[in-house]
């Protein structure tokens, strides 16, 4: 582990089974490894966990982040919470609400529901959508919404997105395949830039399970991060199930 000193924790929900946080964008989430001068979100878990100690503490890993994505990131404290909350994903009741900002041209359309047919991103680091039902490729399917913000800068538009299926890259190639690149996704498309450096303008904003041991709902929600507001982005608290219908 580099010699740096680790992150501290915007902890949104812990007790002695979870641990729920909001992860900055840019940040790897994964892994003890991470480039000179940074830290991983789960070495500062270990560390937040046991500062003595941190690696010998239990850290179980239930869903992922991209590192370019911010929001909410869970993880459990015991093999019995990771099963049980690893199978609410595998089993798709868990409810997931991201916020984008993309650029929108006036000839992108918008489609409410995303279905769409996606490679594996793991070669080239990108997932690309082709024709239903193309070998070793994956249905994706999203559901979406445009909103109104107070304030966000020409050319822009945001949604909210909820995923019904898991698939890598799944709502930044839905976005970039509708004309919609989130904003600083390079690698999709977009020409805009975003900061932090590394960072593209997607949040794990919403994340509602039931608690691995008793059985509560549990919903976590990381506030946007700062350089939004920085960029001119002000968003007001939308509606909690608007319907998803063309503006």
């Amino acid at each position: 582990m580099n010699r740096v000193v680790n992150r501290p924790l915007h902890v949104l929900f812990e007790d002695e089974h979870v641990l729920g946080l909001a992860k900055p964008a840019g940040q790897f989430p994964l892994g003890v490894w991470a480039p000179e001068g940074e830290t991983t979100v789960e070495a500062d878990v270990r560390v937040h966990l046991d500062a003595a100690h941190p690696g010998a503490v239990y850290v179980g890993v239930v869903h992922r982040l991209d590192r370019v994505t911010s929001g909410v990131l869970l993880w459990a404290k015991h093999p019995k919470a990771a099963r049980r909350l690893s199978r609410q994903f595998e089993n798709r009741t868990v409810r997931k609400e991201y916020w984008a900002i993309v650029e929108r041209g006036f000839s992108a359309r918008f489609d409410p529901r995303w279905e769409d047919w996606l490679t594996d991103a793991h070669k080239e680091g990108v997932a690309r959508v082709v024709s239903p039902g193309a070998e070793r490729a994956r249905q994706a399917v999203t559901r979406a919404a445009l909103e109104h913000a107070n304030a966000i800068p020409s050319g822009l538009a945001w949604l909210r997105l909820w995923p019904e299926t898991g698939r890598t890259h799944q709502l930044r190639a839905g976005a970039s395949s509708r004309g919609m690149p989130i904003v600083g996704d390079h690698a999709y498309g977009s020409t805009r830039p975003f900061a932090p450096p590394g960072a593209i303008a997607l949040h794990a904003h919403t994340l509602e399970v039931r608690h691995p041991i008793s059985g509560m709902p549990l919903a976590l929600r990381a506030p946007v991060p700062q350089s939004w507001a920085e960029a001119g982005i002000l968003l007001r608290d939308p509606d909690p199930e608007p319907h998803a219908t063309p503006r």
